[in-house]
């Protein structure tokens, strides 16, 4: 017989609060919590294997639970969180409190409410008699761009078979989401010549040729705008572009030698940011070359550091229809303005959901919390997935 959602509800929390205590804040090694998923698992006859990032700092987690077999169901989640750094939080963000049918902590929300649930879920995966395998895939640093999904994707993608589907954890209040915006996030880098401020031409300020280059940016934005598709599923409609950091200038009698400045893009699958941002970059290399010609220290640099791609709506496939079921979810299939890691598994041939207990609005926040109520409805998802994987 399979477990009661209510036992499973108990364990997962018992876990949320020990992988809330790891501070695995994306600046961190989340090696920490890796080691302990690990040992987790294998106190449960659960092999895992790591895929490690570089220089072997972060790794993602993948395992599978049941038969080497078709039909195998992805769940996924991110280790790694945001900052609590000047947020004005009422507890301790590292240990998970208790206050009116709340969960608070760091990731209660987004997302290890979801990896505690899918760990609760393992003892009853492996006493069960699994006619398809569960897989746990774990990944570190989506919150800086999604950075560690693409390698853990592709080999989930060469086992043989492989999976059939997957589920992504984010926090959608266990409402089936089937489409998100992706993001491409960039970094320019203005180089002037430092002058006193009163002899403007024996030098170049970085910081009025960034303002020139950011007032494009904020044209584009505005013209995404004006161009809002009306009949998009999105809220809001239109791809958007924010700059979310400035930093230049020493002094306010000196032409600044350095200004940088990163934005992001957030597209809806039929804009591709590439396009959207080609005049930019036209005009970014016309800078550079105005720079040069007064300067030859001088000029502007750019980087793209991440490019997400967006989860395109593919409603009635094998992994809504699931994840319906699972959820007892009869309602619209919906879109989410956030980028995620589904879009990534998306295109690496996996067909991808988005559904996870807890709200977005609850994510990033001072004092992040996710509703025991929300968590008892993961519960019962992870009871019938459980039930689903052992039947024809």
């Amino acid at each position: 017989m399979t477990v009661s959602p209510d036992v499973l509800h108990d364990r997962a929390v018992e876990i949320l609060a020990t992988l809330v205590g790891f501070d695995t804040t994306s600046r961190h090694s989340n090696l920490a919590l890796i080691e302990w998923v690990e040992a987790y698992l294998a106190g449960h006859g659960v092999e895992s294997r790591r895929v490690s990032n570089a220089d072997g700092s972060k790794a993602n987690l993948m395992a599978r639970i049941g038969p080497a077999a078709p039909g195998g169901v992805i769940l996924s989640g991110h280790t790694d969180v945001v900052p609590v750094d000047g947020q004005p939080w009422s507890s301790d963000p590292w240990v998970l409190t208790e206050k009116d049918g709340r969960l608070y902590g760091r990731g209660s929300a987004d997302m290890k409410g979801f990896i505690a649930l899918a760990l609760a879920a393992v003892p009853e995966l492996t006493k069960t008699s699994l006619e398809r395998p569960a897989w746990l895939a774990f990944s570190y640093d989506e919150e800086i761009g999604c950075l560690g999904a693409p390698a853990m994707i592709e080999a989930l993608a060469a086992e043989e078979p492989p999976p059939a589907l997957a589920v992504v954890g984010e926090p959608t209040g266990m409402e089936v989401v089937g489409a998100h915006k992706g993001i491409l996030s960039a970094k320019v880098t203005v180089t002037g010549k430092e002058a006193h401020s009163s002899q403007t031409h024996l030098g170049a300020s970085a910081n009025m040729a960034a303002l020139r280059l950011m007032a494009d940016l904020t044209a584009l934005a505005d013209r995404l705008i004006a161009e809002a598709d009306t009949a998009s599923p999105f809220e809001p409609g239109h791809a958007t572009l924010t700059i979310g950091l400035i930093q230049g200038g020493t002094a306010v009698n000196i032409l600044a030698r350095k200004c940088s400045f990163s934005f992001d893009l957030r597209s809806p699958p039929d804009q591709d940011p590439i396009r959207l941002l080609a005049g930019f970059w036209d005009r970014c290399a016309a800078m550079d070359a105005e720079l040069k010609a007064r300067f030859e220290d001088c000029g502007v640099e750019w980087e793209i550091y991440s490019n997400v791609p967006p989860l395109a709506l593919q409603a009635g496939g094998p992994a809504e229809a699931l994840a319906r079921r699972l959820a007892g979810d009869n309602g619209p299939l919906r879109a989410v303005s956030y980028a995620a890691e589904a879009g990534q598994f998306q295109r690496g041939g996996f067909p991808v959901v988005l559904c996870g207990p807890g709200w977005i609005d609850q994510a990033h926040q001072p004092d992040e919390w996710i509703e025991i109520a929300q968590m008892r409805r993961g519960a019962g998802f992870m009871v019938r997935l459980v039930e689903a994987l052992s039947a024809d």
